[in-house]
């Protein structure tokens, strides 16, 4: 019984010094911790250098740029004069005795001059005169030389022809045109009934002229009265 007792003392004691042990070592590492916040940690500018190396300057020669001269050519070799004496003689001799005898030419006429162009003076023509031209015998004079083209009849064409034409000093129709027509052959009947008329003359200051004359010709059909 003393034996138990002894052994169980001894455990009891090591226990505690074991707690007794790790109680200092907590205290031990709080301390060290709160020294080594409070101490300040400088760094100083001479730990730390950066050295640089001088990079190396290349120099660049200049290189002269050079110009091409052109030399002018040589100027040419003065003539070197020949000398001649005094006595040399010409050979070639220039005869100034000679005459021009006009009685030996022989006899020539000229042409003769050209005759003088006349130029032929361009009539006048008139459009508005002081007196304007008037078909003779009037409008049923010239509708009994129109003949109504049968391609037209059928078609039942109808219309106005307007010619323009030009009427002499004697009332005579020339060179009748077709300004605006209708086709299916009225223009051409037209043409050949306007030739077939004559007109009064126009007068300008009394005196028969030329005149440039529009008529219209109208082409209209018969209807049949129906019973």
């Amino acid at each position: 019984m003393r034996t138990s007792n002894n052994t169980s003392k001894i455990r009891s004691l090591e226990k505690g010094r074991y707690t007794i042990r790790i109680e200092f070592g907590f205290i031990f590492a709080l301390l060290i911790m709160i020294t080594l916040f409070k101490v300040n940690i400088k760094s100083s500018a001479d730990d730390f250098k950066i050295t640089t190396t001088e990079q190396e300057v290349v120099k660049m020669e200049e290189i002269e740029i050079t110009k091409q001269i052109t030399r002018p050519p040589p100027p040419p070799r003065p003539i070197v004069p020949v000398a001649v004496s005094n006595d040399a003689v010409i050979e070639d001799e220039i005869n100034i005795d000679s005459e021009l005898n006009f009685d030996d030419l022989e006899e020539f006429e000229l042409p003769d001059a050209p005759a003088p162009v006349v130029e032929e003076e361009e009539e006048q023509v008139f459009v508005v005169v002081e007196k304007m031209p008037e078909l003779r015998g009037g409008l049923p004079a010239l509708m009994k030389h129109i003949r109504y083209p049968e391609i037209a009849r059928k078609a039942g064409l109808e219309g106005r022809v307007y010619l323009q034409f030009i009427i002499d000093e004697r009332g005579k129709v020339h060179n009748p045109k077709v300004v605006r027509g209708i086709g299916g052959g009225c223009d051409e009947a037209a043409i050949e009934a306007i030739q077939k008329v004559t007109f009064t003359p126009g007068l300008q200051r009394g005196k028969p002229v030329k005149v440039k004359y529009s008529l219209p010709i109208m082409f209209k059909l018969e209807k049949s009265k129906s019973l």
